[in-house]
């Protein structure tokens, strides 16, 4: 499936580009060869050397408080209290070491990642790793917390804090802005003086251990998560169906689908005036007076995650919401291996027409009840993870009928929020160029957009880490007309070659996808833009805004594959 030639090779110029950013992944990847344990500042100095975009003052005394929060929210909470981070495929890696049993210690989360983390209480933080992206994303971050650290020690060790720190006075003292500190002090639930108390009285030398790491083994890992979802799909008689693999989130196809949110209006609605965040509610007001033109949906959708959230599971609200997507045919299968990736399965037969979102009013009903096909919704995996589920689904069923990829970007030439449609992508791991014929274009999502923009006939490159890019890298690929910067479409479209060919996908080439087996859509929406802001890349989520684009693109997906089926009226048979 070759493409056109472009005018010079993207793999000969990509391999002259960032020769530092190469030494670093180089350096780990070596280092986590090793049996024993690492020590961690061995990698600063390779690390401060590549000029990460995302990291920019690595090599400055002062502290860079946009990368430390960034790394905050990606590592558990105390990880200043390790001295060994070990890492490993599956829990048994963990007693064949001598580490101990990995099920049995206390669990931890990381707020702005899904991963499996356990800790002993002496000093042993365990992490479950799912593909070699997982170390591109894990061991820069442990760096740039670790060098972010001990900066802060440097000046706060042996000062005199007062009774009262706040954000204003760590900022005149000791550097970066009130509103970088107020974040610390969020992830600190308020109390910087205790923070900066730890600072002041330990600097920071982890120690790393790589336990177990091939790509049998993530293979193996990636088949005991497809496991329970094949079983499912088995027990409920979808295997024969069409599949329609949705990689996106967990909460934007539920809501279009079962209308759970709907149903509790009036009680979400009451939370919100009197429980809910203060933008919210000015969000609120504004609809009902007809001053702004956002959805009253979105808004709903984007406010049941809270009301929800704000009740135990064992609650009589959840417990009717579980109730009401049992019937209407949705499975909800979480994971309990290294790939930390929750998946949904829907069956469209089970669906409610008068439940669906009403974005979704042109479906045939009599065609819904009688549809041959399912979908099974995961929520994004990270970089190569995408890869290895898709090869594996791929493996276990020869019914995929679609593959349609919803994740976020960083955009160098369009603002956060705004929905990115590549044609072109570049994956770093392969160092393959793809030529998609992509599903989707500006008019799928154009009658959903309210607040952003919609960008399509762009080009996405595939990084290996949000570390692992500095600003000639960035530089290089806006030249090349690349201004989608993202982890999982390159994985995908690699797995999307073997499943069209008899082949293993190639290294180096280019790749024409204009006539394959399968339906294949990328979309992303932008979540960063690292020319503009790149001190604060990533520390911040997107707000209710954000969900603008995310339904804009979730509805684009729901109604191709409708369409496809025949289920929309004035659609054709599938």
């Amino acid at each position: 499936m070759p493409a056109p030639r472009q005018r010079r090779s993207l793999r000969e110029l990509a391999e002259r580009v960032s020769d530092e950013v190469e030494l670093y992944h180089r350096t780990y990847s070596t280092l986590l060869r090793s049996s024993g344990e690492t020590l961690l500042r061995v990698l600063e100095p390779s690390h401060r050397a590549m000029e990460s975009s995302l990291h920019a003052g690595a090599a400055s005394d002062d502290p860079d408080l946009g990368a430390f929060l960034y790394a905050t929210h990606r590592l558990p909470s105390d990880v200043w209290r390790a001295r060994l981070v070990a890492m490993g495929q599956d829990a048994i890696a963990f007693q064949r070491a001598g580490l101990g049993d990995l099920d049995a210690m206390e669990a931890v989360e990381a707020p702005a990642r899904r991963r499996r983390w356990h800790r002993d209480g002496s000093g042993l933080l365990g992490v479950l790793i799912a593909s070699g992206s997982d170390l591109d994303d894990l061991i820069p971050t442990l760096v740039a917390y670790q060098i972010e650290w001990n900066k802060l020690h440097d000046r706060v060790a042996g000062l005199e804090l007062p009774e009262a720190v706040d954000a204003a006075w760590c900022a005149e003292l000791l550097g970066g802005g009130a509103d970088d500190w107020a974040r610390i002090a969020e992830a600190w639930d308020g109390d910087l003086r205790t923070f900066l108390g730890e600072v002041g009285t330990r600097e920071l030398d982890l120690r790393i251990r790589m336990l177990s790491g091939s790509e049998v083994g993530y293979g193996r890992v990636t088949r005991r998560w497809w496991s329970p979802i094949l079983a499912c799909l088995h027990e409920r008689g979808l295997l024969e169906r069409r599949l329609y693999l949705v990689s996106s989130n967990t909460h934007s196809l539920v809501n279009l689908l079962t209308g759970a949110a709907r149903a509790h209006e009036d009680e979400i609605v009451d939370w919100l005036e009197h429980d809910g965040p203060a933008d919210l509610r000015a969000e609120l007001g504004k609809l009902r007076s007809g001053r702004t033109r956002g959805s009253w949906d979105n808004l709903l959708y984007f406010t049941a995650r809270e009301f929800f959230g704000a009740y135990p599971e064992s609650a009589p609200t959840w417990d009717e919401r579980r109730t009401r997507e049992r019937r209407l045919g949705v499975a909800h299968i979480p994971s309990s291996t290294a790939v930390r990736v929750s998946a949904q399965v829907f069956d469209p037969r089970l669906l409610d027409p008068e439940a669906l979102d009403p974005r979704l009013a042109d479906v045939d009903a009599g065609r819904l009840a009688t549809a041959d096909a399912v979908i099974v919704n995961i929520d994004y995996p990270l970089g190569v993870g995408a890869y290895n589920i898709l090869r594996e689904i791929g493996e276990s069923t020869d019914t995929l009928a679609g593959v349609y990829v919803l994740g976020k970007a960083a955009t160098l030439n369009a603002d956060v929020g705004d929905v990115l449609i590549s044609d072109v992508v570049h994956d770093e791991h392969s160092r393959s160029t793809y030529w998609l014929d992509n599903a989707f274009s500006f008019d799928d999502i154009a009658p959903f957009l309210l607040f952003g923009s919609g960008l399509d006939n762009q080009r996405a490159v595939t990084v290996k880490s949000t570390f692992l890019q500095n600003r000639e890298y960035l530089d290089f690929y806006y030249r090349e007309a690349f201004t989608v910067v993202e982890m999982e479409a390159g994985p995908f479209c690699n797995a999307v070659y073997e499943i069209a060919d008899l082949d293993r996908y190639p290294v180096g080439e280019a790749v024409n996808f204009a006539k394959l087996p399968i339906d294949f859509g990328v979309i992303h929406y932008a979540s960063d833009t690292p020319y503009t802001q790149a001190r604060t890349l990533g520390a911040r989520g997107l707000s209710y805004y954000g969900m603008d684009s995310t339904y804009a693109a979730s509805l684009a997906i729901l109604r191709r594959i409708m369409s496809l089926e025949g289920l929309l009226r004035g659609a054709g048979g599938g």
